[in-house]
């Protein structure tokens, strides 16, 4: 009878041996983690077709007199530098609100979450409306700023398909709060003009980002929100929004863009920010809306930037060492790698891997698959500590 109780004994433990090296112990702390980076780590490396493969713009690596960056603290100097130059040219920013809170109108409950309709002034003069979602559970949560041309759409009020950011990242346990330029989309002005539309002395699309900064200090407060754990995304309009917010306002955790053309390109229309309403505003009466030709040309900053040999990689290099993800459509193929690839050598020099991210789809409207790669990307980068 021993024989056989030994026996019987070490065919338990061969096979207990045998479930946890095929993984199926699935109390491990980390499994959770493990599963969610594998779902989203084919992103986060160019193509090999596209490995080590550069645009030809200038390196963020590179000082503006030509020095190279070399240390982490020469890339502080040279951060300080992109910053302090890009400012410059699109205009000084006002202080940022960072002691106000939100006000709350109305509220329903939908779902698994609380949906209030809030105001809070996201220009020193001007109070703009949004939803801000909070899920039913207890405890504080990560956060996302959704940004669109009015913030219906990201709740699921509007009847755009597959641009219900907030809405989706609020069932998945994110406090989400949406905003976007309603009464400007109207008007067809689209953007924030400050001090007035008539005469600007921020580029609109950086008084954009600044309204996102104020965002995040009014999210930042709400009760049930992590403040060391804010993201921001929008599609579009709403990708041009978040890339900018992100990358010049350093508080956010970690960003997503959806298609937003991710660097200056005159081939495609939605990479566009030649426009009045981003880079290239001028006074009314403004240039017709499309694509630069000698008849219909761009004023203002942008084609200053372009002739001068800037571009956004710039920018894109202020993430590092923070995470970001483009949702890449018809604006941003995968040949983007070759602009993403400054970034990779940034986070590189500081000693960080897997941060910068792309997928692709062939076209421009986010899709089911698209989006939930973005849900994957923010539930990795906000829900656990790095």
């Amino acid at each position: 009878m021993k024989i056989y109780t030994l026996a019987g004994f070490l065919l338990i433990f061969i096979l207990f041996l045998s479930c946890t090296k095929r993984g199926e112990n699935t109390n491990h702390p980390n499994q959770n983690r493990i599963d969610e980076w594998e779902r989203i780590a084919p992103f986060f490396s160019p193509p090999e077709k596209f490995d080590n493969d550069y645009s030809d713009n200038r390196s963020p690596l590179l000082f503006y007199n030509g020095d190279s960056v070399a240390t982490v603290e020469d890339w502080q100097k040279r951060r300080t530098e992109i910053l302090t130059r890009w400012n410059g040219m699109m205009g000084a920013w006002p202080e940022v609100l960072t002691e106000q809170k939100i006000e709350f109108v109305d509220t329903i409950h939908r779902d698994n979450f609380t949906q209030h309709r809030v105001k809070f002034y996201w220009t020193p003069n001007e109070k703009t409306e949004g939803y801000l979602l909070i899920p039913d559970k207890k405890g504080v949560s990560p956060a996302v700023i959704t940004l669109y041309y009015e913030p219906e759409t990201a709740i699921g009020n509007g009847g755009k398909p597959y641009r219900d950011f907030a809405y989706q990242l609020a069932k998945r346990g994110f406090v989400t709060l949406s905003i976007g330029t309603t009464e400007a989309t109207k008007q067809k002005n689209y953007s924030l003009y400050y001090p007035s539309i008539d005469s600007v002395t921020v580029q609109p699309l950086s008084m954009l980002a600044y309204a996102a900064a104020n965002a995040f200090h009014a999210l930042a407060k709400v009760e049930n929100v992590d403040s060391t754990r804010i993201g921001i995304m929008g599609h579009s309009f709403g990708g041009k929004w978040a890339m900018f917010s992100s990358c010049l306002y350093d508080k956010f955790a970690c960003a997503a863009w959806s298609d937003p053309g991710i660097v200056f390109d005159e081939s495609r229309p939605s990479v566009n920010y030649w426009e009045p309403w981003y880079l290239g505003y001028h006074p009314k009466p403004w240039r017709e809306r499309g694509m630069i030709t000698e008849s219909n040309p761009a004023s203002g900053l942008y084609p200053e930037l372009v002739q001068k040999g800037y571009d956004l990689t710039d920018l894109h290099a202020l993430m590092a060492p923070r995470p970001f993800l483009v949702s890449g459509g018809s604006e941003d193929p995968p040949e983007r790698w070759k602009a993403l690839n400054h970034s990779l050598d940034v986070n590189k020099l500081l000693g960080f891997d897997n941060r910068v991210g792309m997928t692709n789809r062939p076209l421009h409207d986010p899709n089911e698959e698209s989006n939930e790669h973005i849900y994957q990307f923010f539930s990795y980068f906000l829900k656990s500590d790095l």
